[in-house]
């Protein structure tokens, strides 16, 4: 298993429109990559701990099957029209990767 969770910080004045556009397209284009398994995708639960971060505005979280599926994402046309649908909104894109 191959487990690829992005967490994005979106620019001071992006609209709540272009935040639930970016949420929305993960599971339009993100959802449909043939190597996806399972996809998840929400805004923080705003979590009272001291060790949570809740400065992000949107997580994503996407299950491969393996290394390889994870490239083929990367690399697929969904995933390359998702990135210029949602980019311009990004100040910060930090991603954490994990096999199990």
């Amino acid at each position: 298993m191959f487990v690829h969770t992005v967490y994005f910080w979106l620019k001071a004045g992006t609209s709540e429109e272009a935040k639930a556009q970016l949420v929305r397209d993960c599971r339009e284009y993100l959802g449909k990559v043939p190597s996806v398994k399972q996809l998840m995708v929400g805004v923080p639960a705003m979590t009272p701990r001291e060790v949570v971060d809740n400065s992000y505005g949107v997580g994503l979280t996407v299950v491969l099957e393996d290394s390889k599926g994870h490239d083929i994402y990367q690399e697929h046309s969904l995933h390359k029209v998702f990135i210029e649908r949602n980019r311009a909104h990004w100040e910060r894109v930090q991603i954490y990767d994990y096999v199990g």
